[in-house]
């Protein structure tokens, strides 16, 4: 297809970032450009370009860069790390917005030891506040995605997940500090009383809880949050649990669902199919067959059998004190048991004493330790682009979602499925259904963004909404919700406006758009 002009900063502009966070700190020629974006976007494809990306060094030079752009009515879309790839990274909705990335506002703020939590800038990584409790001798853990490179606020703001107990509806978070439109400084909750110790240990405060309004939206840019830890138990236990066959996943969810309304499994387990466990079991399934071919279900069915993985398999662990941790390992392997043909595996038993022997990928996620293993198992020609509905937490309704999106993935782009289940709390679960591309074949690309937006369709005809929706796709994403002719989207629409009237900041993010944008 035709591609754009490069775009370009207003000279007058361009002279007055670069005063504020200097020239080696922008990047504005497009080769430049083209080392910050979404690496499994289409490589040929500029829709989504951007006019420069500046990276401040801090708040202040944030607060400047946000005045620049209000002066010279220059969208901006912010990124904490710009790694949520496969959402679009730190692509902008609107081409030819300055991206501003906060990289470089990197430091760890505070660990309070005592009260178990931490305070950090946007340009913190998982890695790098797991570091730096290492260095405080473990005794604190971090709630951890799988890939431990991107940013704790970052991942937050798009509700993204995390596994121990605390990744359970999003408690970690609590307390920010926001940069508004006009460059002005907000603190949420107990941050509004000028330096209050309750801060980071209350999640509201006296009147409306404001700290949701920044997450998924663009009324603000977050430049510090609290994030509460976990001490370390006595006893830790990671776990896998296998679904022998395809058939018997629905009453694998009724078992999670019930073992987590009871309090046995906490935190947020990982139920993932055959094809996604290859990341995680490499000296069995070897590299993730990619998007060339489709498995057929007897040969799935095969490898399931013969590796003991299954068609399906659930990480989780157990933490706690020692006698609990055995008895809660009793209840699983008894509920697991009806499933047959199943197993319940140990994959370690890990007190303070022998912390150090953790060294899997499923032994270290669970015990708050990020790394880069998942990454290393994908080859750089695959991109992927998420499908994420929130269903109820029952066999019969995760499964018929399941099994509509696994036949429109395979039918319209020739691809394996890939779909990891995450109850995030004991009533719900996240369908995240990974849709694989060569991103070196745009018809490859285009088809499968066709089949998300089928899927946005008729997934919503089912009452069921995503949580979260790649740039290309998140006006059609918001548009599902649709109540009270769309009450929710002209609610939103009205905060923006009055909270950033020149349409500044993020314009578009998750089918908010200001005024002059809406036409």
């Amino acid at each position: 297809m035709p591609q754009p002009a490069p775009f370009q900063l207003p000279t007058a502009a361009r002279d007055a970032l670069i005063a504020v966070v200097g020239r080696e700190h922008m990047l504005l020629t497009e080769e430049e450009r083209d080392e910050y974006r979404d690496p499994y976007w289409h490589a040929e494809d500029r829709s989504y370009d951007s006019c420069g990306a500046a990276f401040p060094a801090d708040r202040e030079q944030l607060q400047e860069v946000v005045r620049i752009a209000n002066r010279f009515e220059i969208p901006i879309w912010v990124s904490s790390q710009g790694r949520n790839n496969g959402y679009g990274g730190p692509s902008p909705r609107v081409a030819g917005s300055l991206l501003v990335s906060l990289r470089r506002m990197n430091r760890i703020l505070h660990i309070d030891t005592e009260l178990a939590y931490a305070v950090v800038e946007p340009g913190v990584r998982w890695i790098d506040l797991h570091a730096a409790l290492h260095e405080l001798g473990d005794e604190l853990m971090l709630s951890v995605p799988d890939v431990g490179w991107g940013s704790i606020i970052g991942n937050s703001m798009d509700n993204g997940m995390t596994y121990l107990p605390l990744g359970t509806d999003f408690q970690a978070p609590t307390g920010m500090e926001v940069v508004l439109a006009d460059g002005s400084l907000l603190r949420t909750g107990m941050g509004a009383l000028p330096d209050s110790p309750s801060w980071h240990v209350y999640k509201r405060g006296l009147g409306p809880t404001l700290d949701p309004l920044f997450t998924q939206s663009n009324f603000g840019i977050v430049t510090r949050m609290g994030v509460w830890l976990m001490r370390r138990p006595k006893a830790y236990m990671p776990l896998y649990l296998s679904v022998p066959a395809e058939h018997q996943l629905g009453q694998a969810i009724d078992i999670i669902r019930e073992l987590r309304l009871d309090g046995v499994i906490r935190g947020v387990p990982n139920l993932q199919n055959l094809i996604t466990m290859g990341t995680q079991f490499p000296e069995h399934l070897g590299m993730f067959p990619g998007a060339d071919a489709t498995w057929p279900e007897e040969r799935l069915d095969g490898l399931a059998a013969a590796t003991g993985i299954g068609r399906w398999g659930v990480r989780t662990a157990l933490w706690g004190d020692a006698p609990v941790v055995e008895h809660h390992l009793r209840r699983i392997q008894e509920a697991w048991g009806a499933l047959e043909g199943s197993r319940v595996d140990v994959l370690g038993r890990f007190t303070p004493e022998n912390w150090d022997e953790i060294d899997t990928f499923m032994q270290k996620i669970s015990a708050g330790i990020p790394g880069m293993e998942m990454m290393e198992q994908m080859p750089d020609w695959v991109g992927h682009v998420g499908f994420s509905p929130i269903v109820p937490l029952q066999g019969r309704e995760v499964v018929a979602v399941v099994e509509r999106i696994k036949q429109r993935v395979i039918e319209r782009t020739g691809a394996n499925f890939v779909c990891a289940i995450f109850p995030t709390n004991d009533r719900s679960a996240m369908i995240v259904s990974s849709l694989s591309f060569d991103r070196r074949d745009p018809q490859h690309v285009q088809d499968t963004f066709d089949t998300v937006r089928l899927l946005i369709d008729e997934i919503a005809e089912l009452g069921y909404g995503e949580y979260r929706a790649h740039i290309d796709v998140m006006d059609r994403a918001a548009a599902q919700y649709s109540f009270g002719d769309h009450a929710y989207r002209r609610f939103v629409e009205s905060v923006k406006d009055a909270v950033d009237p020149r349409g500044i900041i993020m314009p578009g993010r998750h089918g908010i758009w200001p005024a002059r944008y809406r036409d």
